[in-house]
């Protein structure tokens, strides 16, 4: 055995002495190794680097040695330390044996993800590489992003229930690699909790790809900006065949429009399939033409060839003869003396021969001919060919310009479908208009009502500082006229205790419909939670509660009706107060006339009256005081109106925000359910296949098949 190094350098990131290892010489001319050779070089390597092999590894590469998939490196669902990950990229580095790598539920670490995928850079034979359930994160990210840049064989990645999404930086990277990349046509990012930034990022990526055809982003929170970011990749994009965006959020309209550009996507791929596949057949009829009229020339030009050789051979034989006859010639021509008697006969014997040569050129002449006549009988049969091959290219050129007339009419299709897309875009745009406005002249009625409110407090502040100005005048008059001020301000007394027990009773009034409101309004939240509660223990009848939960919701929006009502109500009873109030004002003036008149009378009675006046002056001030503390309730009770209306707008928020939640989580619930059902039937499947093959296996089996 010979030592030879697996690598010089595998990386920076390895700045270690390399590793001799035993293989032989033919091993690596092939780049072949057998699972025990491997399984042996791991074990090698763990005790160079001071760790000892994981048991586990080791007796899953027994079993793929036992087993017939010795081309899948499957190690699902063992724990693979960052040593072994290091190992394992090393051994991989230049290993052309395996052409998948399943790595799910292994708990490997981003270091050792990170050496695992350097060493795997520079493989030219894996196709399929599954990491699920692994938890990768932020080096995670960029260790797949680096991968993805430099790997040129790596077709399928399987990266479902990870935390790709949750680390911006890490996932940025991950799709700078997937743009960059030019091999990998599958790839599963399920649960990776990849937001709608993170869908911008991957839609940026999938502009630039032009190879990946099947994605898939089942449970993750996308939502509508990130649906949004992924339709607008369409318009660069047209390799992506098939792409899965369920339980994302996103709304009926955008995944609707991205279904439209994947069929458009499928149809282009399926029309270029078929050009494809017509310029094939063309390219192998053309060339089969070829090969049939290249057989046909070389079957005539092995006829031309015989029948030159057949000449040869017989000018050949004419020259042999030839040379025969002059040698009986000088023969005899020496023999002239003696042979003088036989000459004549010689004589005779020549004219045969010349006789003979004649023929011969005339069998020449005639075979010379037969060759000339078959010379243009075959290229008459290659004017015809020719003409064949014309009238077949005119054909298909004709099939081609057909083609090209169906690809136009469908392209109009696209352009008609587009424009109506264009027009259900522009609808859109106006209703979401027609929404800013409305909610617009909205607000400026709010702001409007506002500022006539506050014109109505500013009047009313008016009304009160001139009603002090009057009310001191009234002093100064009352010095001179008390006893008809007494019997006036004993009936306004009067009065005014009659409006202050009216404004009580109704302050009492609004006190109990603000308590029954808050009351009905925690025992609505009350029955909500319990509601709740009753949705997680009973999880099989969401459907009807579902039901229920919106019948409630139309039960509050009427209760909040009610309250507006109520609001509005109490709004005419101020109205109805301020009335009352000027009604007063009214009549504080035609009592100022009155006292004005009766000035004159009172001016003698001045001096009598003085210390009743001080007393009476002490009641009114009273009374005013009490004024002013109607007034603050008054104000107070406004600013506790406003309150409970805010209350109640953030416990409608609340309650819209709890039956989000809810709808959130019924749909998890959904999802698990079926993921569940699924698992269910797979599992089902599995077990009736187990009990198939043991039934067939069994002796039970046997016979009952011979039965």
């Amino acid at each position: 055995m010979q030592d030879c190094w697996l690598s010089a350098q595998h990386s920076e990131a390895y700045k270690k002495p390399t590793y001799k290892l035993l293989v032989s010489k033919q091993q690596r001319h092939m780049g072949i190794y057998e699972m025990d050779e491997f399984k042996r070089l791991y074990v090698f390597m763990c005790q160079e680097r001071g760790s000892e092999p994981q048991e586990s590894v080791l007796s899953q590469m027994k079993e793929i040695r036992e087993s017939t998939k010795r081309r899948q490196l499957d190690l699902s669902t063992q724990s693979i330390s960052q040593e072994s990950c290091q190992v394992l990229g090393i051994l991989l580095q230049n290993d052309v044996t395996f052409t998948q790598v399943l790595l799910s539920d292994c708990m490997i670490s981003e270091d050792g993800l990170k050496a695992f995928l350097q060493g795997m850079q520079s493989n030219s034979v894996i196709k399929h590489l599954d990491l699920k359930g692994n938890n990768l994160q932020a080096k995670g990210g960029e260790a797949l992003g680096k991968f993805l840049r430099h790997t040129a064989s790596l077709t399928s990645l399987t990266l479902e229930w990870n935390n790709l999404g949750t680390w911006e930086n890490g996932f940025s990277f991950f799709c700078e690699g997937l743009a960059l990349n030019q091999s990998l046509q599958k790839l599963d990012l399920r649960n990776n909790q990849i937001n709608h930034k993170g869908a911008e990022e991957l839609a940026m990526a999938l502009q630039r790809n032009s190879t990946l055809q099947e994605l898939d982003l089942r449970w993750n929170n996308i939502g509508l900006l990130g649906g949004r970011a992924i339709q607008s990749c369409f318009e660069s994009n047209k390799a992506l065949v098939k792409l899965e965006l369920s339980g994302n959020n996103i709304s009926s309209d955008v995944l609707k429009a991205i279904e439209l550009c994947i069929k458009h996507n499928q149809e282009r791929q399926f029309v270029k399939k078929g050009n494809m596949n017509q310029q094939q057949i063309l390219t192998k009829e053309v060339q089969n033409l070829k090969q049939d009229k290249n057989r046909q020339f070389i079957n005539m030009m092995e006829t031309i060839d015989k029948q030159r050789e057949e000449m040869n051979s017989i000018n050949r034989n004419a020259v042999l003869q030839a040379g025969k006859l002059r040698g009986t010639l000088e023969e005899r021509t020496s023999v002239v003396n003696s042979l003088t008697a036989k000459l004549q006969l010689m004589e005779a014997d020549l004219a045969l021969s010349h006789q003979k040569e004649q023929d011969l050129g005339d069998l020449l002449r005639q075979v010379k001919q037969q060759d000339s006549s078959m010379m243009e009988k075959h290229a008459k049969e290659l004017m015809k060919a020719k003409e064949e091959f014309r009238e077949h290219e005119a054909k298909r050129r004709r099939d081609l310009a057909a083609a090209n007339e169906k690809n136009l009419h469908y392209r109009s299709k696209i352009d008609e479908l587009e424009r109506k897309c264009q027009t259900q875009q522009d609808l859109v745009f106006e209703l979401k208009q027609e929404l800013t406005n409305t909610t617009a002249e909205l607000k400026l009625r709010a702001v409007q009502a506002e500022e006539r409110f506050e014109a109505e407090k500013k009047r009313f502040r008016q009304f009160r500082d001139n009603s002090t100005t009057l009310h001191q005048k009234e002093v100064d008059h009352m010095a001179k006229h008390l006893e008809d001020a007494e019997r006036v301000t004993q009936e306004r007394v009067q009065r005014l205790e009659a409006t202050k027990l009216g404004l009580e009773e109704e302050l009492s009034r609004l006190k109990i419909m603000l308590a029954n409101q808050h009351t009905q309004a925690e025992e609505e939240l009350q029955k909500v939670r319990s509601f709740v509660q009753l949705e997680e223990q009973h999880s099989a009848v969401l459907h009807d509660k579902l039901r229920t939960l919106t019948q409630s919701r139309d039960q509050a929006q009427n209760q909040v009706l009610q309250q507006n009502q109520m609001i509005g109500e109490l709004q005419t009873k101020n109205n109805q107060l301020s009335l009352e109030i000027e009604v007063l004002k009214r009549r504080i003036d035609g009592i100022q006339q009155e006292l004005a008149t009766k000035e004159e009378e009172k001016l003698s009675a001045l001096t009598k009256v003085r210390v009743e006046f001080h007393e009476q002056i002490g009641h009114l001030e009273a009374q005013l005081a009490t004024q002013e503390g109607l007034r603050e309730k008054i104000s107070a009770l406004e600013r506790q109106q406003k309150v409970q209306s805010h209350q109640h707008r953030e416990i409608l928020l609340d309650k819209e925000s709890e039956i989000s939640t809810l709808m959130e989580k019924l749909r998890l619930k959904d999802a698990e359910i079926l993921r569940i059902r699924e698992e269910e039937a797979h599992r089902a499947c599995l077990l009736q296949n187990a009990i198939h093959s043991f039934i067939s296996s069994s002796p039970l089996g046997s016979t009952t098949d011979k039965k």
